[in-house]
């Protein structure tokens, strides 16, 4: 009878840890919170340059989306972490209106407006805010949030 019992409970359990699999999410990495830091910082840095000519910077921005196309990589690889991979392909994906999308308009018109990149930067800053504190707390509001802007830029 106590095999039966402890038997019973382990399919139970089992039942539990697969029905809540598929709402699992990665843990607090701080690996991504730190590249991630990074690189909202370098993309701001270098978006202010765009007032100059971008053939003046395009080694600065080959190198970000270097960086980019690392992290991009690790967090695709990483378990329960489709959010954010989805987040970095937004991010980096050039007919989209955020951070490849704003430095494939600068190469093309060569030089840009500081209001067009004061607003651009509103809008890439949020974003990158949104995926830190995805990184950071993991929760639902934030998850929301995140897919929010995710859809709203598939």
């Amino acid at each position: 009878m106590k095999h039966l019992k402890q038997l019973a409970f382990l399919i139970a359990l089992s039942f539990i840890v697969t029905s809540c699999d598929s709402t699992r999410t990665a843990l607090f990495d701080p690996y991504s919170y730190q590249k991630t830091t990074e690189i909202k910082v370098e993309a701001i840095k270098i978006m202010d340059k765009a007032v100059t000519p971008y053939q003046n910077h395009k080694q600065e921005v080959e190198a970000l989306f270097l960086e980019i196309e690392k992290l991009q990589e690790y967090e695709k690889n990483k378990p329960n972490n489709e959010i954010t991979f989805a987040m970095w392909q937004v991010l980096s994906n050039k007919e989209k209106n955020l951070l490849a999308g704003f430095f494939k308009r600068w190469e093309s018109k060569e030089v840009l407006s500081p209001l067009f990149i004061d607003e651009s930067k509103k809008q890439i800053l949020s974003a990158l805010d949104l995926l830190i504190q995805y990184e950071i707390n993991k929760d639902k509001e934030s998850k929301e949030q995140l897919l929010e802007l995710i859809n709203l830029n598939s």
